[in-house]
């Protein structure tokens, strides 16, 4: 009785698969999706050169090409032409399973969530994830966890469901794989209910390549955290930048004290330079000390907001 009204709700569920040359995976994706119940699934092609497209159409989706590149530039853009109540987001790669779509929908369609990761790092199958990338995901879910204080085990995850109200009140900007990150960031932001669920992480199948480079996205994912702690946690990221600066300082006046205790060898510039720098570091602390204050106050509001709702 509990699946099959889960099933009912599929009517309200928009299933956006984003795309480029994934014609080995897209149509058994769809497929299967269709024999699950779902019939409104939408195709977010980056301008394929491959088959992609023609056999999503053959398999009963609905194209939406977009007109830049890039995974978050395609989901900013469709995001905006869907009108489902809910939205499940999966990559065409064949990596996710379409049977563990209700799995995925269930606290959105249940109204206990806003937005829900699919956690992939909990069963994950043998070839799914290289050590380097299991590496790189674990650091970057630490540092998440570190500025914004709130312990999610995959923010990388490609499987994810949202509702249409919460999704549109994010303000994303992105352009490519940093997409899920900054979803992710939003959502927090914006005082969204997020929920992990575990779900099965497969190998993509064979002939087909990964789009991901692991050093130059994940340096790209890692700045996007970064830079968007500036208004989350401003204490860390101006606090980090202060504390560069002042180690900087700190480390050029120990070479300008030993020369002159020893030799009694003036250096007048980076005695200068090391004040400057000093001075730096510990002003860019204070802001940070006054821009928490000031998020704390913004946070407090949106709770006092939301209660009222």
């Amino acid at each position: 009785m509990y699946r099959a009204d889960l099933r009912v709700n599929h009517k309200n569920v928009c299933v956006l698969i984003p795309t480029l040359n994934e014609e080995e995976s897209i149509e058994s994706v769809i497929r299967e999706f269709k024999s699950l119940g779902f019939e409104k699934i939408l195709v977010a092609d980056g301008h394929s050169t491959d088959a992609t497209v023609a056999r999503a159409k053959d398999a009963g989706a609905r194209i939406f090409i977009q007109s830049g590149s890039g995974k978050g530039q395609a989901l900013k853009e469709v995001f905006e032409e869907i009108e489902e109540e809910f939205i499940l987001l999966i990559d065409g790669d064949g990596t996710y399973l379409p049977s563990e779509a209700d799995l995925v929908l269930e606290p959105v369609l249940l109204g206990k969530a806003d937005h829900v990761v699919g956690n992939r790092l909990i069963n994950l199958r043998v070839g799914a994830l290289k050590g380097l990338n299991m590496l790189g995901n674990k650091m970057i879910n630490l540092f998440f966890a570190t500025i914004y204080r709130v312990h999610l085990s995959d923010i990388l995850s490609g499987y994810r469901a949202f509702t249409r109200e919460g999704i549109r009140r994010l303000d994303l900007s992105t352009p490519g794989f940093e997409i899920e990150s900054e979803i992710t960031i939003e959502s927090v932001k914006k005082g969204l209910r997020i929920i992990e669920v575990p779900i099965t992480y497969m190998p993509r199948p064979a002939g087909t390549k990964t789009k991901l480079h692991p050093f130059r996205d994940g340096l790209k994912i890692i700045l996007t955290i970064f830079r968007m702690a500036k208004t989350e946690n401003p204490m860390f990221y101006f606090g980090l930048i202060g504390s560069l600066f002042g180690l900087a300082g700190f480390l050029i006046g120990l070479f300008v004290a030993r020369d002159w205790l020893c030799w009694r060898i003036e250096h007048i510039p980076l005695t200068i330079l090391t004040a400057i720098l000093i001075i730096v570091g510990f002003q860019l602390f204070l802001i940070g000390m006054q821009g928490d204050m000031m998020a704390s106050m913004h946070r407090e509001m949106i709770r006092e907001l939301n209660r009222k709702k």
